[in-house]
């Protein structure tokens, strides 16, 4: 077992607190890691307030892990010592079932390990995330990291980029396609990137216009201000495909009058309170109102593979581990273009 430095949350009110954890013993199929880089994610922080659930205490999270493999167990293949991998929203799941069978983890019909908050079946513990030093891993769930993207801003890529590639990639967004993103925030900015380079034709629809500028520089043709009126007027039956990224109430009617016959519109952002959908926003144009988690294994190695490819990495803000408290308050008020990722050297 190996003790490690770490940050976490001793409860859903006080903020995280430097400590130590200890990571399980390397078993035969694992993979330790030590983390170089540790991105924040805004479900790291419903979490740890207790917004998603209840949760045992104290927890360190984070699910945007990359590193360099640092052992590796007797009946490792995939990986071995000095490779640079990644580690996103989970670390385990039953294989067994249709849907694991079928590269599609994140929908095991036992339910996946996710990578912080969860019981590791190795040992019963509680999993611990990426505020840390090192993390142990079963091998099917580590990826590879191309060399040709920055290690310092690919943290991201892991929970944000593979959130906003599997729909995209699942509902056919490329040439020919025109396609809305809803919310320029660290979701937001990762799916303009990544359906531009898919080749479709990218529109932004964010409450004001101003991160016009970086809408256009990220990919999109068009960027538009939802708090006019006039654009769910101009804009009505323009779309093939929209991605909804804002965690909060919105009016789901009027965003489905954006939609064109067959149109689909995908949530990936998960508001606390419930969303109301008309019936007749969907019924005239046979309308689709669907939801998306990450991808599986599979799909997040092409997520990332694609990225190295296109050369697409989030825009990152590196902090040092004393300031992450500072940059959950700075995410709660949209206070950061567009990710913070911590550099996991400042927990020695």
């Amino acid at each position: 077992m190996r003790t490690v430095n770490a940050y976490a949350a001793t409860s859903a009110t006080e903020p995280l607190v430097k400590t130590t954890i200890t990571r399980r013993d390397l078993g035969p199929n694992d993979v330790e890691i030590d983390i170089a880089y540790a991105g924040i994610c805004h479900s790291d922080i419903h979490t740890v307030r207790g917004e998603w659930g209840e949760i045992q205490y104290p927890q360190v999270v984070g699910h945007e892990i990359v590193g360099h493999v640092s052992a590796v167990g007797s009946d490792v293949t995939k990986h071995q010592v000095g490779d640079r991998v990644g580690v996103g929203c989970m670390v385990n799941s039953c294989g067994e079932c249709e849907n694991c069978v079928a590269g599609e983890e994140q929908y095991c019909l036992k339910g996946n390990i996710q990578t912080y908050a969860g019981v590791d079946p190795a040992d019963g513990s509680i999993t611990q995330g990426g505020y840390s030093e090192a993390v142990v891993v079963n091998e099917d769930f580590v990826l590879r990291v191309p060399e040709s993207l920055d290690i310092e801003r690919v943290a991201p890529l892991l929970c944000a980029g593979i959130t906003l590639y599997s729909p995209l990639h699942h509902w056919g967004a490329g040439p020919g396609k025109k396609v809305a993103i809803v919310g320029l925030g660290g979701l937001g900015h990762m799916g303009v990137k990544i359906a531009s380079a898919l080749g479709a034709e990218v529109t932004v629809l964010s409450q004001t216009t101003s991160k016009q500028e970086d809408s256009l520089r990220f990919g999109a043709v068009a960027h538009f201000a939802t708090k006019d009126p006039k654009t769910f007027e101009e804009l009505r039956g323009s779309f093939d495909l929209i991605i909804n990224t804002v965690s909060a109430k919105i009016p789901v009617g009027a965003y489905l009058s954006l939609l064109k016959v067959d149109g689909t519109m995908v949530n990936v952002g998960a508001p606390s309170e419930p969303l109301e959908v008309p019936a007749f926003a969907l019924i005239p144009r046979r309308l689709s109102w669907a939801g998306s988690a990450i991808g599986g294994i599979r799909e997040t190695q092409e997520m990332l593979d694609f990225c190295a490819e296109h050369g697409i990495l989030p825009e990152t803000e590196l902090i040092s581990a004393d300031q992450i408290n500072e940059a959950y308050e700075r995410v709660l008020s949209s206070d950061v273009r567009y990710r913070f990722v911590i550099d996991t050297a400042t927990l020695a």
